[in-house]
């Protein structure tokens, strides 16, 4: 059975307004450290935030952004879930599980089939909010980067 308590440590809040988003903390977090998207041009980074739902932690004291995530959705059948990155100082502390399970339960009002996503070292924070393997792998094809 899935854990669905994983409220957000005391000191931090989650947004999804797109206001409060360091783009620039966000590309640096991503184009530096995280193994899916060295690299990245700040202007691809930035058009991606743009083309997508949005979530990001923040302190409650000082409003420093500390987590993002976003997503790529219809609103209506189907959400890919991506980018989900916690700054190295606040690792270890529920943040990435809180942030991943605010987002779910976010877009469980929308009544999506699905919510994929794709990770290399990450499978047991997802596993807790009810993630798991596909059951039919052989089913889905790809485009691009493997």
């Amino acid at each position: 059975m899935t854990d669905t308590n994983h409220a957000l440590p005391d000191g931090y809040e989650l947004s999804t307004d797109p206001a409060r988003i360091d783009a620039g903390r966000v590309h640096h977090w991503l184009s530096t450290d995280a193994y899916w998207a060295l690299g990245r041009p700040r202007a691809k980074q930035d058009a991606a935030i743009a083309g997508s739902l949005n979530f990001g932690v923040y302190e409650t004291a000082s409003g420093d952004q500390v987590a993002y995530a976003r997503v790529v959705t219809d609103r209506a059948t189907f959400a890919w879930l991506c980018d989900v990155y916690v700054d190295r100082s606040v690792r270890g502390t529920g943040l990435g599980t809180a942030l991943a399970a605010g987002i779910r339960d976010h877009l469980a009002a929308h009544g999506l089939r699905r919510i994929l996503l794709a990770t290399g070292d990450a499978h047991g924070v997802y596993e807790k909010i009810g993630f798991k393997g596909l059951q039919n792998p052989d089913m889905w094809m790809v485009l691009g980067e493997q």
